[in-house]
């Protein structure tokens, strides 16, 4: 490593130099588990007082927490586990990420270096099993790489299509001494998307052209930062937009062109809005087969547009007629001045015509009036997360995310139990922010351990499960496609969660009507936890629903 002339260089323990690239950095928040392998690196940390860590009760609700931090905040999560099971643990967070493109550093232990290929003691190659869910990982097998290694997992997570880094680092090199001078280097080129100016005349074009135009809006909108310049977009030119499940939040859902949700829980406006539209604009999403169905008919009669930086996306799922290789941001800019669309009215009443009103009881204890209950309560500056399954459609589908909100959910890898960790790591992050988790009986039975977390250090999240005593996606699938053979989707253990709740120091209290959960959410102290379950009956299904297989104007409305 290079050493810049008159920078003093000082001697200090690999643990710290991972403490001071991290500094910095900006970071100063870590969530961990500690272990053997990394008892060297704790010890230092103990030495500290300009870094917080929350201690998880497992390390995959540790990487959760790095990765609902890193949504809320923006900036890169980073977590900490051990060698052997520890660094095995990790592995379903850091996955989770991957398929979200979310930015995050894990750091391992690793037996010492002697003892690397002996099958010693908690040792797994732990880089050879995350290869295919990071964007690099690394073994650092000397302590005068272990700046450099630190810096470029930082910079690589955070660059291009963002996604997970681990880290790899023997118990010995937390204890060695190295020069460190603060000017640690990086590998990470600055990302240049040059498209050429005819790609983007051709666009301009294209769009001028349309009659029927649709804006399809993913997580790289959110992402990238560009929900801005995305309003800007649509309010200029009165152009509808559908979101993808992670693109949820990039547009205030009370703007009329907004159609939510698109896909196999998407509502009839939304998906016969794509289907009949002769144009996609793609912004930062992937054609995932959630969204549209049978691909052969998905694209047919429109020409599609994608906008997205990372190159290997271009026509993976769909044909794509253009594919622009660049950020939502330099997209926008470079085509709202240059555009011209016809007026969109026809179209817009078109797409009214396509709302199916399905009748609502109001009063009654649904998961559409649960949902929009908690809307009412949480309308602004809020942050929504989910775990994995019918409750997450359902706040999908109803829940109208503010244009200051945000929703935080495992879209890609679908993790049960991703919602405790990182509701933990968005509230740590956006302490101004009231966070609510939604989540189901299922899920919360796969997290509730990080109840610990939250009550330990005081988490102030409203968490409301809905109760339906089943694993309820499952069974709806059962019962729609599997000729009702309900197997092993029962949850009829008889747990008292409102005493569970209770045994963590935390307020716990039972909803059977709107009445009851609009007074337990007025009540509540938002400088403490609350745990509301909702019982709510089995039979409730998420519906609209396009059968697996089918075209996305396929839908079950009833």
């Amino acid at each position: 490593m290079p050493i810049a002339q008159n920078v003093e260089v000082i001697e200090i323990k690999g643990g710290e130099v991972i403490l001071e690239v991290l500094k910095r950095n900006g970071i100063n928040t870590l969530f961990g588990y500690p272990g053997g392998a990394v008892i060297p690196f704790y010890d230092v940390l103990y030495e500290r007082d300009d870094f917080n860590h929350y201690r998880s009760a497992h390390e995959q609700g540790a990487v959760h927490g790095a990765d609902g931090y890193s949504r809320s905040t923006g900036n890169v999560g980073v977590s900490i586990a051990t060698s052997g099971p520890g660094a095995t643990n990790t592995i379903t967070g850091i996955a989770t990420a991957y398929m979200d493109s979310v930015p995050m550093v894990v750091i391992t232990g690793q037996v010492p270096r002697q003892m690397l290929g002996k099958d010693s003691f908690q040792e797994i190659d732990i880089t050879g099993l995350t290869m295919s869910v990071t964007k690099h990982n690394i073994l650092v097998r000397d302590v005068s790489e272990l700046e450099d290694a630190v810096q470029n997992a930082i910079d690589i997570a955070n660059s291009g299509r963002k996604g997970p880094v681990l880290v790899d680092i023997p118990k010995d090199l937390f204890i060695a001494e190295c020069g460190y001078n603060g000017n640690g280097g990086s590998i990470v080129a600055e990302e240049v998307y040059d498209v050429e100016k005819n790609v983007l005349k051709e666009v301009c074009k294209v769009v001028s052209n349309s009659k029927k135009p649709i804006i399809y809006a993913g997580g790289g909108v959110k992402n990238g930062h560009g929900e801005e310049l995305l309003n800007e977009l649509i309010n200029k030119f009165n152009i509808p937009v559908v979101n993808t499940l992670m693109g949820l939040g990039s547009v205030d859902r009370e703007n009329p062109m907004s159609l939510g949700l698109v896909g196999m829980h998407g509502f009839p406006e939304a998906n016969l809005a794509i289907t009949n539209a002769d144009l996609i604009i793609s912004l930062g999403a992937r054609f995932s087969d959630r969204v549209i169905g049978n691909a052969k008919e998905f694209q047919q009669d429109k020409k599609i547009i994608h906008v997205d930086i990372d190159r290997t996306e271009d026509s993976k799922n769909v044909k794509a007629d253009i594919f622009v290789n660049m950020t939502v941001n330099e997209f926008i800019k470079n085509i709202i001045d240059e555009i011209e669309i016809a007026d969109t009215n026809e179209w817009l009443k078109e797409i009214e015509s396509f709302k199916y009103n399905a009748e609502v009881c109001e009063d009654k204890f649904s998961p559409e009036t649960i949902i929009k209950c908690l809307n009412n309560n949480f309308k602004e500056n809020e942050i929504v997360v989910t775990d994995v399954g019918q409750h997450q459609m359902w706040t999908a589908q109803y829940f109208k995310f503010s244009k200051n909100g945000k929703f935080i959910t495992s879209g890609g890898l679908g993790t049960m139990g991703f919602g405790m960790g990182a509701a933990v790591g968005a509230k740590v992050g956006r302490p101004d922010m009231d966070v609510l988790l939604i989540t189901g009986d299922g899920s919360f039975r796969m997290n509730c351990n990080e109840l610990s977390m939250v009550s330990e250090y005081e988490i102030p999240l409203t968490i409301v499960m809905l109760k339906n005593s089943t694993l309820g996606m499952v069974r709806q699938w059962q019962k729609m496609f599997q000729d009702k053979k309900y197997s092993e989707t029962s949850l009829q253990d008889n747990v008292n969660y409102l005493k569970l709740v209770e045994a963590y120091g935390i307020k716990g209290i039972e909803s059977n009507s709107i009445s009851e959960l609009s007074h337990a959410l007025a009540e509540r102290d938002k400088a403490k936890p609350l745990f509301i379950q909702c019982n709510i009956s089995i039979d409730e299904n998420v519906i609209p629903i396009v059968p697996p297989g089918k075209a996305i104007y396929n839908l079950i409305l009833e």
